[in-house]
């Protein structure tokens, strides 16, 4: 069995919790270390210990650096319960419960109302959550100031593709690209308003963000 180390310094929420899973679903693993560099990190991973019925241990080494140790045990638990993938945005939650396929609209290239910086964090890795669904979106559209997280500039541009290859259609907003003078989206197609009215009322859950 191996032991398996993983450094997430300086990676946002929920990428440390999903890289350590995966290590760990690997059949060779038997304990994942995990450095990180901020205490959220440290409760989102040992959330995701407890629930899949691993050890989970950490160390303070100092503000800015905590050692995690996450080790298997014995036979696993394996109730839908106990294996629930916990992020910050509680996108497992979210996978179980739609009952049908389901599109997301994006209008800003910022999660949520408060700190720009922080909501850019936020979309990011909501983005990134998404593509570690086992059923990914049937379409994302983005409008208003969320074209900017199709165009080439963004950090969110090499998850967006990965989605794409996964079966999401990518739509911009053509009224949008133009009114914030963007040239053609790097990945997905441009859409007029009606095209994304069709998608948004197609019958398939929407989750607006």
């Amino acid at each position: 069995m191996k032991t398996k180390n993983l450094d997430m310094l300086g990676q946002p929420c929920p990428r440390p919790m999903i890289e350590a899973k995966k290590l760990l679903a690997e059949a060779e693993t038997r304990k994942v270390i995990v450095k990180a560099d901020n205490m959220p990190c440290v409760q989102n991973l040992e959330k995701m210990a407890k629930a899949s019925g691993f050890n989970f241990s950490f160390e303070e080494k100092s503000k800015t650096l905590f050692e995690i140790v996450i080790s298997k045990s014995g036979e696993l638990r394996m109730k839908s319960e106990d294996n629930e993938s916990l992020t910050t945005f509680s996108l497992s939650t979210l996978h179980t419960s739609l009952l049908k396929p389901y599109g997301i609209a994006i209008s800003s290239d910022k999660m949520g109302r408060g700190e720009d910086e922080l909501g850019r964090v936020l979309i990011k890795g909501f983005i990134y959550s998404l593509t570690e669904l086992e059923t990914p979106p049937k379409f994302i559209a983005f409008f208003n100031s969320g074209v900017f997280l199709t165009n080439e500039k963004s950090n969110t541009i090499d998850d967006l593709r990965k989605l794409e290859e996964k079966g999401t259609e990518i739509l911009s907003c053509g009224t949008c690209l133009n009114y914030n003078k963007l040239e053609k989206p790097s990945v997905g197609l441009v859409a007029n308003m009606f095209e994304i009215v069709e998608h948004l009322t197609s019958g398939v859950n929407i989750v607006n963000i």
